[in-house]
């Protein structure tokens, strides 16, 4: 058993340690039940709850979930300069850490030419390879090609 103000008590029946934690108006807490003999912590119960939840809001605050943005190109002859202003937005991005998933969609006889989409998804992927490696290469769904790229 564990003291309110940190101290170790010793072994202590549990009856003794309830009348323990009463005399000065705290709670019993069950600190490590695991242990043998379990580990008892004289505390108040509701300041040790208050301060649990603290430490896990302050745990989420410094989590960063990583999500999937896409930027999509409506044909392969898409401007050299277009294909720059898109690149800009991808490295806004990857920079604040997502993924960034970018496709190309065919239209009509474009199907044709697949190669002209490879071409200009090969062009993006350089552009962008100082800030990001290559997660997914190049591949064609149905209609569209596409590859993820992520932040280094």
């Amino acid at each position: 058993m564990i003291g309110e103000d940190g101290k170790q008590m010793g072994i202590l029946d549990t009856r003794e340690a309830v009348t323990r934690a009463e005399a000065v108006e705290l709670d019993l807490v069950e600190v490590s039940p695991d242990a043998r003999p379990p580990v008892c912590k004289i505390m108040d119960y509701g300041k040790y709850k208050y301060e649990q939840s603290k430490r896990v809001k302050e745990s989420r605050k410094k989590q960063h979930v990583m999500q999937l943005k896409e930027i999509r190109f409506k044909t392969p002859k898409i401007t050299d300069h277009d294909l720059e202003y898109r690149a800009e937005q991808a490295r806004e991005f990857l920079s604040s850490g997502n993924k960034v998933k970018v496709s190309v969609r065919f239209w009509g006889r474009e199907m044709a030419h697949i190669e002209l989409g490879q071409q200009r998804l090969d062009k993006m992927s350089k552009m962008l390879e100082d800030i990001a490696t290559l997660e997914q290469t190049p591949k064609l769904e149905g209609r569209s090609m596409s590859l993820v790229l992520m932040p280094k």
